[in-house]
């Protein structure tokens, strides 16, 4: 919209002229005639109108210079997801890297997705469509980069790529029998660190890389926590430290190694101790079907979920930062939430006297 203003000096009457777009600056310009003031700001508004409707083209650039220079100069400040990110992009450079970027559509992605996904993997196995989200989520970020800052296209064709329906998160955990028996089979596992690594990672919560990285600075005894300053969601995380998984740690502190700061370090080499064949044997023996060591995570919080824990402690004591990753315990609270109903119930509607 413009708006001209006259304006009497010593010299004359001038005309001032703002244009103002949104999404633009305002345009000023001064002129001595009011035709000519007119005149500008509609030549200005068409300007505007023309840039916002047909923007200037970027420089060409293929979809493989994009992600060598995203791999080059973005994926190193994600050290977390560098390697699994890159391995992706790889991929989706095999599929189009040699088109240029204005020639790809998001029916081609679409179909590269489809293929993704009927496509079996280095080790044979078909990809599942949580894998497939992950495929596309890498490459949306690399073209959100070359969008925002790069200037090389004009719009993310991933925003309109339906992802794949990922099924419900898994739920596996120890029901009491199958608890007693993994812990004996870890106590007379040949690896001593066995045990109390899994009763850290059920009385805890924690991942097992977070496990593996521990060390003893992060372990406060007189606070009886565990404080992990590097974690999957990039925030800082407080774990309460109490009870039998206390009692293992400060056993193992008072014949711990002088030679390293990890908390369960290698017999031999300054990293963390391979529990692998041990795991897999120790669950062997307890006969534990489909039970992995990120399933002791689930089992801590189906514990807490049963012990009356909320949504939001469960989401505290794991990391998450959505309440959705805990809904799948949700149906684990159903008698707790009972019991505080019919308590409920009982108060407002106790029969009278």
């Amino acid at each position: 919209m413009a708006t001209i203003v006259s304006r009497k000096t010593r010299k004359g009457t001038i005309f001032q002229v703002k244009v103002r777009l949104k999404g633009f600056p305002s345009q000023c310009a001064t002129f001595a005639r009011k035709t000519d003031a007119a005149r500008w700001a509609s030549a200005t508004e068409t300007h505007l109108r023309e840039a916002r409707h047909f923007p200037q083209e970027p420089a060409p650039h293929t979809l493989g210079e994009l992600i060598e220079r995203y791999q080059r100069d973005v994926l190193p400040l994600k050290p977390k997801n560098a390697q699994n990110q890159s391995r992706q992009l790889d991929w989706w450079k095999a599929q189009l890297g040699g088109l240029m970027l204005s020639e790809i559509s998001p029916a081609q992605i679409a179909e590269c997705r489809d293929r993704l996904l009927t496509t079996p993997s280095r080790r044979g196995k078909r990809r599942s469509p949580a894998t497939a989200v992950r495929y596309l989520a890498a490459l949306s970020h690399a073209y959100s980069v070359a969008l925002r800052e790069w200037g090389w296209v004009n719009e993310n064709p991933l925003r309109r790529i339906v992802k794949p329906k990922e099924p419900r998160g898994r739920v596996r955990f120890l029901d009491e029998a199958e608890r007693d028996g993994l812990l004996q089979a870890c106590r007379e596992s040949n690896n001593p660190l066995l045990y109390s690594i899994v009763v850290l990672a059920i009385a805890t919560g924690m991942r097992r890389g977070e496990l593996m990285a521990l060390q003893w600075s992060q372990v406060d005894f007189s606070r009886q926590t565990i404080t992990l300053h590097e974690t999957k969601n990039g925030e800082r995380r407080v774990i309460p430290l109490v009870g039998h998984a206390l009692h293992l740690l400060l056993a193992l502190q008072q014949r711990c190694r002088t030679d390293t700061a990890l908390v369960f370090p290698s017999p031999t080499v300054q990293k963390p101790v391979d529990i692998t064949k041990a795991w897999k044997n120790a669950v062997a023996r307890a006969g534990l079907q489909d039970f992995r060591f990120h399933d002791l995570r689930h089992t801590a919080a189906s514990y807490l979920a049963q012990g009356g824990a909320t949504p939001l402690d469960i989401a505290a004591v794991l990391g998450h930062k959505t309440l959705a990753m805990v809904k799948r315990y949700a149906h684990l609270s159903e008698p707790r939430m009972r019991e505080v109903v019919a308590d409920m119930n009982e108060r407002i509607f106790r029969p009278s006297a």
